[in-house]
């Protein structure tokens, strides 16, 4: 054995090593690099990680302002009137200039509902919160698009007074 060993020059088995080290290094990196390039393109196509599509962004939101209604209340116990003033929540889309073409027709509801209502209705949190989906309920009707009716988000109350 130790001929064998001999007659081999010993800078060949030494340049051998380092060359398989390199190559061995050189294809480890190919692999990391594909690896994080495959990574970042299925991050980038789906999404996330989880394989999921990403969620749509959310459109910014916008608060129109309505004049204030003024209504005789049904009468519940003598001679009451409501005093509200109104403010639309709408996503930023050309809803906004579709609900001012209807105003006419949207103010009309809002004041037959209002005045259809008693104050012993809408005199707690939960009445009010059921006049506000009422009224945007009927917003909605006024607006005859049906793509405009899902940027009418909520109606707020500015102001309520019943005297």
């Amino acid at each position: 054995m130790s001929n064998a060993a001999a007659e081999v020059p010993a800078g060949t088995a030494g340049k051998k090593g380092k060359k398989g080290l390199i190559i061995g290094i050189l294809v480890a990196l190919i692999a990391i690099g594909a690896g994080a390039g495959g990574t970042w393109y299925f991050m980038k196509m789906n999404g996330d990680a989880s394989g999921e599509p990403a969620p749509p962004k959310p459109k910014p939101t916008k608060f129109m302002d309505l004049e204030l209604f003024t209504v005789n209340l049904n009468a519940d116990e003598g001679g009451q009137y409501l005093q509200v003033g109104l403010t639309i929540k709408i996503n930023e889309t050309s809803v906004e200039q579709e609900i001012g073409k209807q105003m006419p027709d949207i103010r009309n509801r809002i004041l037959m509902l209002l005045s259809s209502k008693k104050s012993s209705e809408v005199n707690s949190i939960i009445g009010k919160q059921q006049l506000s989906q009422q009224i945007a309920e009927e917003i909605k009707q006024s607006v005859k698009k049906e793509e405009f009716q899902s940027d009418i988000l909520e109606v707020l109350f500015t102001s309520f007074v019943i005297q």
